[in-house]
């Protein structure tokens, strides 16, 4: 294969053309501004196939890490613009790459006299505008941005060589599809994510980030039974709750939007998913308090082993599937799996180290453990 011959970039194309026109076209129904343009079938092959071939290149031994927006200037806030744009090209975009891969920095991707072209730089991009990244060699990830503000992107597809993941928009509207899961999805109207923060999103990105591997609980605040799936005593338990993210979720929506407000949000997810790392099992009650980490699970008293877990992936094309739940993955995962089944309020979040992400919960409509493959909406 040689540069411009990409399959996955001309297959994938309707799908994600379909996309946007759909939800561009819903948005401007509700009133929804500044909003991008729509993304055209030739843009999108011609970004995703230079983003391919780009991703495979080295730069002075280093891997691309790149983020395409496509607008033109005059759609983003403050752009940095190229005295001369640079073709949408392999080796161009490789030798750019490492001054733009830091988080929320976009390459800008236009028309020109001659083509696409990438015009400049910008961190300011607006509503539903066709964002890729290059989050690793030959793995590609299509985004759009879910409202004006930064960091609120929705994923689309994730291309990884010639394997194509396209992302189920209804699996949210499935029965006992969990809140995480949905917000995860980011389909839903972007005030949803102006006037709320989704904590428990931002520690899954970040308990996958840490490549360790991690068990995170999410418990009721108004009752204690989580203890009684749980070794005593624990190593880490608290003396009292850490409260810093219940309260900084307290603060009303226009504190949110100030830059201290979101960098204390992100310091506290940090130390928080950094303690999952832990061996053992990170408590959190459903209102953000830290109860413990560390924790030990052990199988209810009086309650049966977990035999079969449901496992579903929000990809379409993708059927649910039921397993053992030892063939899920190693300790966590039965761990996980196990606790939900005996305190079916709670909800276990498990990263492997490979990247893998599963959300456990309760489903009363299978009445069994319901395992939420996630991975492809966390790149």
């Amino acid at each position: 294969m040689t540069a411009g011959a990409y399959p996955a970039a001309r297959t994938v194309v309707p799908r994600i053309e379909s996309h946007f026109a759909r939800h561009l076209e819903a948005a401007r129904q509700h009133g929804v501004a500044p909003l991008a343009s729509s993304p055209d079938p030739e843009a999108i092959e011609a970004i995703i196939d230079a983003a391919f071939w780009a991703s495979l290149r080295r730069e002075e031994g280093y891997v691309p890490k790149i983020s395409f927006a496509f607008l033109p200037p005059e759609q983003s806030e403050r752009p940095l613009r190229f005295e001369q744009p640079l073709a949408l090209t392999p080796d161009a975009l490789a030798r750019v790459a490492p001054a733009v891969e830091r988080p929320g920095i976009h390459l800008g991707v236009w028309r020109g006299p001659d083509g696409l072209c990438v015009w400049g730089t910008t961190r300011s991009i607006p509503a539903y505008c066709f964002v890729l990244e290059v989050a690793a060699p030959g793995l590609l990830v299509v985004k759009h941005h879910r409202s004006g503000e930064a960091g609120k992107f929705a994923n689309i597809a994730v291309l990884e060589g010639d394997d194509i993941k396209v992302v189920d928009e209804q699996a949210s509207s499935l029965p006992d599809c969990p809140a995480l899961l949905r917000s995860m999805l980011g389909f839903d109207s972007p005030a949803s994510w102006i006037d709320s923060v989704n904590v428990l999103v931002q520690l899954a990105v970040s308990m996958r980030g840490h490549g360790r591997g991690g068990l995170l609980l999410v418990v009721p605040s108004h009752t204690e039974a989580w203890r009684e799936s749980i070794v005593r005593p624990i190593p880490y338990a608290l003396l009292q709750p850490f409260s810093e993210l219940r309260e900084l979720g307290r603060q009303p929506p226009d504190e949110r939007r100030y830059r201290s407000w979101q960098e204390a949000l992100g310091r506290a997810v940090e130390s928080i998913a950094g303690l999952t790392a832990v061996d053992g099992a990170t408590v959190l009650t459903d209102q953000h308090d830290l109860l413990a980490f560390g924790a030990k699970i052990a199988r209810r008293e009086g309650w049966p082993q977990v035999e079969k877990v449901i496992v579903t992936e929000p990809i379409e094309g993708r059927p649910a599937a039921v397993f053992d739940p030892g063939q899920l993955g190693g300790t966590r995962h039965l761990s996980a799996a196990q606790f939900v089944h005996d305190q079916r309020d709670a909800v276990a979040l498990v990263a492997s180290q490979d990247g893998r992400f599963t959300v456990f919960a309760w489903s009363p409509c299978d009445q069994m453990v319901h395992a939420h493959r996630v991975e492809a909406l966390l790149l």
